[in-house]
């Protein structure tokens, strides 16, 4: 199971094309949404462990659970909007499709958070500024993050290619019922951006509800803390306060 996990994560990574040809023809995706699960699994808690290595080993296991939790909840929240919107809109995929393809997306994140975990290790050893180090990880967070609705958004408009191709195949270009369908299929494109927007907002305000992550050095250990304010207002404290204009 583990070396089978790695290998769908390897063919994700090595023959993206391939990966979404099998995707679009319904090929194993119940085994490639369970091993890519395992593998961002893995390289999210590594990451999660480090960031929370800032105040003690409870933390630190906490927040091995919590990130991995952060990717796969946000997933689960906005999943059946995306299908249930894109099925109104004109879409024949099934469920299983778009969840094998957002957690291709998951497993890229956490494939290039593993990347980034010896710089952000280096720093967690090497400087003692704890809302630099947060600043910093939020920097690689939302990087990563960028790529991988990247990738997800390229995948859907390839599917979407393919649906559009196959509607006009089968039927003909003078019905009024494929002229509709057409125009549902590009507006799509649309709705795919809208989600994706959605997708951003739920998955830094659960980040912002499921906190602590990193853990203040001089607080001790709490599981969750309590909800005020909200994460883009944090975000700004932390810059003014860096630069020093509060």
């Amino acid at each position: 199971m583990n070396i089978a996990s790695f290998d769908i994560l390897m063919q994700l990574l090595r023959d993206r094309s391939t990966f979404l040809t099998e995707i679009e023809q319904q090929k194993q995706l119940d085994r490639k949404i369970i091993s890519l699960l395992f593998c961002s699994s893995i390289f999210l808690a590594l990451y999660g462990a480090i960031i929370g290595s800032t105040n003690g080993i409870l933390q630190t296991v906490a927040s091995a659970f919590k990130l991995p939790a952060l990717y796969l909840l946000t997933l689960l929240i906005c999943l059946p909007t995306l299908y249930f919107l894109d099925i109104i809109f004109g879409s024949k995929r099934i469920f299983t499709q778009y969840l094998a393809l957002l957690m291709a997306s998951m497993a890229l994140i956490s494939v290039m958070l593993f990347g980034f975990a010896p710089i952000t290790l280096f720093f967690r050893l090497s400087i003692n500024d704890y809302r630099f180090f947060i600043l910093l990880n939020l920097i690689v967070l939302i990087l990563t993050g960028i790529i991988g609705i990247k990738f997800f958004y390229r995948s859907m408009l390839c599917l979407i290619e393919q649906e559009e191709k196959s509607e006009q195949e089968a039927k003909l270009a003078s019905s009024k019922d494929n002229l509709v369908e057409v125009k549902l299929l590009r507006n799509r494109h649309k709705l795919i951006k809208a989600w994706l927007f959605l997708y951003g907002i739920v998955g830094s305000q659960l980040g912002w509800t499921l906190r602590p992550f990193f853990g203040y050095p001089e607080i001790p250990f709490t599981l969750f803390r309590k909800i005020e304010s909200n994460f883009y207002v944090e975000v700004l404290k932390i810059i003014s306060t860096l630069l020093g204009l509060n």
